[in-house]
């Protein structure tokens, strides 16, 4: 202040102008405001999952929205949900750009996570798979070869009909995990909550990773915490649902975790290698990551010979790990042939299969049969493999881009972790996009990688593209945070997927969203990005 009035201040201090503290407050009220929000939605999800949720003795056949709002508890079960989903995404998009700080978010994803872990499996009735796949194992039937149906599971009623005659899709070590359940838990009841807790220690496993992961790829912590930990899809499928996509991914960052602290090391190399092939033998998916950890395994210079040593010591522990577990399992390579009836669902959900059934419908009005979601899908895959390899072709040139001299060793070291990270993101983000079968609990994959790769501002650590000179990076979040939020609404407590009752609608606006996407993508690229455009 200044003034014949004014004090004095002698330190020469500058006084902070009016009202600085009010946008700060204002933060912390709509912070507080999030969490709470956040935690009536949880509850109300445990609460329709207690009333209406995928039970063992909940109906499976004939089971629609309007014969659930009709059931017992039916206004009971579909209002919590409706209300407690949308308060649940509503207050996790609302900080979608960092929680007030890491410790908050842990503290904020966790108070949300109590109520789910105490409800009844939720979204999904696949954990009912799972302890029918370790109780055949369990006693003695090879659930790579045998259904659960057939095996005689006493549980078999409380699994949904189109899993029952086929054979485990998951590696050796998740069918060790589930027998152990089945041994200990006594019970179905007993095994679920095994099951859930094995879900939980994936997701503790994750939260541990994340700060040292985030670190190095130059991401605020508090963010990708936030991101991950709160997202709704964690909490309503991976731990209510107790899927084993926990597991996987709690591996996953762990082994990437020791590659970005101690590239180019070969004991930390099968150390790494060995945790991504745990994560292989729980689900296959982690497989999509291997090649994007082995450009993170390099210490130094990219070179060919570079990537053969260090990539060498990691795929040896791969190997190990895989050969290890089918061993100890007694079931050899079985579990490999079991992937092949992943895709037996047919849904809306997943893009070739959407644009499949919309070609079918066009040649029906033609008076055809074309059978287009084989064919579409076949496609999707010899798609989906030429975009891994450009993504990692993508990251490998933007790394070699900085072995020149002039570069600090420095900034190539703080480069790695963030360009392999964010390509391995992408890589899982195409895997979804492109696969045969999408579940809402597919999207924690790429979540799991982005959250951490991307999002960060710029920096002069990130290479940029010598033709644009644009950064290598997107900083933009939103492309797969929405998706996110929109397919936590895509089922209901007791598994029901609304997919199975919009096909026809939702195959059109899936295959027209995508030409969209598409038309709009080439437009771009046409133009190209002008002189004085800003950095993504």
């Amino acid at each position: 202040m200044t003034g014949p009035g004014a004090r004095p201040n002698p330190a020469g201090r500058a006084e902070p102008p009016s009202g600085t503290g009010r946008p700060e407050q204002a933060e912390r009220r709509r912070a507080r405001a999030a969490r709470y929000a956040g935690l009536a939605g949880a509850v109300l999800l445990a609460v329709a999952g207690y009333l209406g949720g995928a039970l063992p003795s909940a109906p499976l056949l004939g089971v629609t929205p309007v014969t659930i709002w009709q059931g017992r508890h039916g206004p009971l079960v579909l209002g919590p949900w409706l209300v407690g989903t949308g308060l649940l995404v509503g207050a996790w998009w609302v900080l979608r750009a960092g929680a007030p700080s890491t410790g908050w978010a842990y503290r904020t994803a966790g108070l949300w996570a109590l109520p789910l872990l105490v409800t009844a499996p939720l979204g999904s009735r696949d954990v009912y798979s799972y302890a029918c796949q370790g109780w055949a194992y369990a006693h003695g039937v090879d659930p790579y070869v045998t259904g659960v149906a057939a095996a005689g599971c006493p549980w078999v009623d409380a699994v949904s009909p189109i899993w029952r005659d086929t054979p485990a899709p998951y590696g050796p070590v998740f069918v060790l995990l589930a027998a152990l359940a089945v041994t200990l838990g006594g019970g179905l009841t007993g095994t679920i909550v095994l099951l859930r807790l094995l879900a939980l220690a994936g997701v503790l496993l994750a939260a541990l990773c994340l700060p040292g992961l985030a670190r190095a790829a130059g991401v605020p912590t508090r963010r990708a915490a936030w991101l991950l930990l709160a997202c709704p899809l964690v909490g309503v499928h991976l731990l209510a649902g107790a899927h084993n996509d926990a597991v996987m991914l709690g591996l996953l960052l762990l082994g990437l975790l020791v590659l970005v602290r101690l590239p180019g090391r070969p004991a930390a190399l099968l150390v790494a290698g060995v945790l991504l092939g745990l994560a292989v033998a729980v689900k296959a998916t982690a497989v999509v990551v291997l090649p994007y950890a082995a450009l993170a395994a390099v210490y130094g210079r990219y070179t060919v010979r570079a990537l053969l040593r260090d990539g060498g010591w990691l795929a040896g522990g791969v190997l190990a790990a895989l050969a290890g577990t089918s061993l100890l399992s007694g079931l050899g390579l079985g579990w490999v042939g079991g992937l092949s009836h992943s895709g037996d669902s047919e849904q809306w959900t997943s893009l070739p299969t959407a644009v499949g059934f919309v070609a079918d419908y066009a040649g029906a009005l033609l008076g055809r049969d074309p059978d287009s979601v084989p064919v579409a899908r076949a496609v999707a895959l010899l798609l989906l493999a030429a975009l891994l390899v450009a993504l990692w072709w993508r990251a490998w040139t933007a790394l070699r881009r900085l072995n020149d001299a002039r570069q600090r060793v420095a900034r190539l070291t703080a480069a790695r972790p963030r360009v392999t990270l964010y390509a391995a993101g992408l890589a899982l983000a195409a895997t979804v996009v492109l696969a045969p079968v999408f579940h809402p609990w597919y999207a924690t994959w790429p979540l799991a990688l982005l959250a951490i790769g991307a999002g960060g501002g710029p920096s002069s650590n990130v290479p940029v593209r010598a033709d644009t000179r644009r950064p290598y990076l997107a900083t933009r979040t939103t492309w797969f945070l929405l998706p996110c939020a929109i397919v936590t609404f895509l089922t209901l407590p007791d598994g029901t997927n609304l997919a199975r009752f919009t096909k026809a609608p939702g195959a059109i606006t899936m295959t027209a969203l995508a030409l969209a996407l598409l038309a709009l993508t080439l437009t771009r690229v046409r133009r190209g990005p002008g002189p004085d455009s800003p950095p993504r």
